[in-house]
């Protein structure tokens, strides 16, 4: 499929009400308003397309470079493709959830999450412990350094009341998923949580709110869900 024809599909598709929803998660203009379930069918006709989902991206349309992150090829795109996806996701929804969820997929995951995660800036550094939290989801514990994930688990104790907001979302989740799906470090996610504690969160026009690892972890205790890994890490 074509660019053009793809972007009046997209165009299509778009609701004002999800629209606004994005909008109101930071998603800025141009944005149809397109929900995922209704792309899935693109999706199956499409498959794999890196071509097509490169010229998506570079529309800087928000529903167009989420549908370009489903249909890439992980495994094709370079670090350099990467950091150029990372550098034009202006906003969260873009870097956890379509920067991360595609490297996720890649063979260089871990080193290039391990870079975004040092370098100081928030977005990268979210998107680099979300993209931890989609491996440790999905791939199994064995593929893993338990000493690293161990040293990870420290550093986020140490640090994340200190990290801009979208970090310290981003390694609440990480405690809480090597809580669920890396079972040789549950008990230790569970005792780091409880001593981090509460994480207050704040959004711009919306109420604050409150996130706690330990909580999450004991929900899917409580359901017989640790261990928990999901079969596909994009739609």
């Amino acid at each position: 499929m074509k660019l053009d024809t793809m972007m009046q599909e997209l165009e299509a598709l778009g609701k004002e009400r999800t629209k606004k929803i994005y909008m109101s998660n930071g998603a800025k203009e141009p944005v149809f308003g397109v929900t995922i379930g209704s792309m899935k069918p693109y999706v199956k006709q499409i498959k794999i397309d890196q071509e097509l989902a490169e010229q998506l991206y570079a529309t800087g349309n928000y529903d167009a470079m989420y549908f370009a992150g489903i249909i890439a090829d992980p495994k094709a795109m370079t670090e350099e493709d990467y950091d150029r996806w990372m550098e034009q996701a202006y906003f969260y929804m873009i870097s956890d959830y379509v920067v991360a969820v595609t490297l996720a997929e890649s063979d260089i995951a871990q080193e290039v999450s391990d870079k975004w995660i040092a370098s100081s800036e928030d977005l990268k550094m979210s998107a680099g412990w979300h993209c931890y939290c989609w491996l440790l989801g999905n791939r199994k514990d064995e593929e893993f350094s338990k000493e690293k994930l161990l040293y990870m688990l420290e550093y986020v104790k140490q640090n994340i009341h200190q990290a801009p907001q979208r970090t310290q979302v981003a390694m609440n989740n990480f405690v809480m998923t090597v809580g669920v799906s890396f079972k040789p470090l549950h008990e230790k996610a569970m005792q780091i949580a409880n001593e981090i504690g509460p994480i207050k969160t704040k959004r711009e026009g919306k109420k604050p709110g409150e996130l706690h690892a330990y909580a999450e972890i004991e929900k899917q205790v409580e359901k017989g869900r640790i261990g928990f890994k999901r079969k596909y890490v994009r739609c």
